[in-house]
């Protein structure tokens, strides 16, 4: 039989294998009530046609789509690509379609996407929320919709999560800058209203007290409006133009200590002879850079995996029950915040604490 130039439909398919339309339908939804023999007749013929079944029909069949949405703050950052990697890799066990929808972490974006999800029918939600309150989390949850928070804690137990320690992370970072001699630190940070954002702040400010140290005394805060490589970079001007320039930089995440290290290397100031660099997350670039970055690891790509494995979990198992699952971060030193002078420079180099 020839097709021809036209989409092949499933009558085609039915033609060409010899059965009814219920049993191509059947092979396509319900495989396990199809006699396997009839079941290879029937893929075969869907190879030879070229038919593809159509996901709108589906959808209208079953009320909800073959995909699950990923709402996060900035898909540009590779702390976000390397996560959704994560939850692509297990959805796509599933034959599920990962729709990934960055918020730049806007509040109105964010409900924006979420509605949209909703009417695309997406079968589950994983979520950064680009804020503290939970409003469009709460809409979707009274929906019957499964949601997971992505990178983000809450203290309710009726809903999944995964997130890193994060205060331990900054307390990491603190400390490691307070041991190389540091007293002047400056903590480029985001947005307060972000959770991660101040719990760093936190766990920085606590090492300091755990050190004897004043932190209103020793930290210059500089909030950004974006935790990104330009505003990363553009601030360098104001940390050398301090009159108490700080020795030692705390940047809340790797892409803003990139553009931190490249103003750097454009007014030609040294990293790590004049200002010490300790970045967040440990993405991938951070060892290739010059110098490499000492950075805060998180497990980015398992916080994915496992929020995937969650968010299936709830939309397949009636006796699910939500985990609020808590990873810990861990130091890598290497030259970006090695100890002053020509001693010692580049000893720690990939060191983990």
């Amino acid at each position: 039989m020839s097709i021809g130039a036209r989409r092949p439909t499933i009558r085609d398919v039915a033609e060409r294998a010899g059965v009814s339309l219920g049993t191509v339908s059947n092979v396509l939804n319900r495989p396990d009530r199809v006699a396997l023999a009839t079941r290879k007749r029937v893929l075969d013929a869907i190879e030879e046609t070229g038919f593809v079944r159509s996901t709108a029909a589906y959808q209208l069949r079953a009320g909800k789509s073959r995909s699950v949405g990923v709402v996060i703050l900035d898909v540009s950052n590779p702390f976000f690509t390397e996560m959704a990697r994560g939850i692509e890799d297990v959805c796509r066990d599933s034959d599920l379609v990962v729709v990934l929808c960055s918020t730049d972490e806007l509040a109105e974006r964010e409900a924006r996407y979420l509605r949209l999800l909703v009417e695309q029918r997406v079968q589950g939600v994983l979520i950064t929320p680009a804020g503290r309150k939970l409003d469009g989390v709460e809409r979707l949850r009274r929906q019957g919709m499964p949601v997971v928070l992505l990178d983000s804690r809450t203290g309710r137990r009726d809903i999944c999560a995964v997130f890193v320690d994060d205060v331990k992370g900054g307390e990491l970072a603190g400390r490691h800058l307070v041991e190389a001699g540091h007293r002047r630190i400056a903590f480029l940070n985001g947005p307060l209203s972000i959770r991660q954002c101040a719990d760093r702040r936190r766990g920085l400010r606590q090492a300091l007290k755990r050190a004897g140290l004043d932190p209103d005394r020793c930290v210059s805060e500089y909030h950004l409006g974006a935790l990104t490589a330009t505003q990363g970079e553009a601030v360098v001007p104001k940390l050398l133009a301090d009159p108490a320039r700080p020795t030692g930089v705390f940047c809340a995440n790797d892409v803003v200590a990139l553009g931190l290290l490249s103003g750097l290397r454009r007014l030609d100031s040294s990293t790590p002879e004049q200002l010490a660099v300790v970045g967040y997350d440990d993405v991938r670039f951070a060892a290739m850079l010059s110098p490499s970055l000492t950075s805060v690891r998180q497990p980015i790509y398992e916080l994915g995996r496992t929020a995937g494995r969650l968010l299936l979990d709830e939309m397949t198992n009636p006796d699910h029950r939500h985990q609020q699952i808590l990873f810990e971060p861990e130091l890598v030193v290497r030259d970006s915040s090695s100890p002053l002078g020509p001693e010692g420079r580049g000893a720690r180099r990939g060191r983990r604490r």
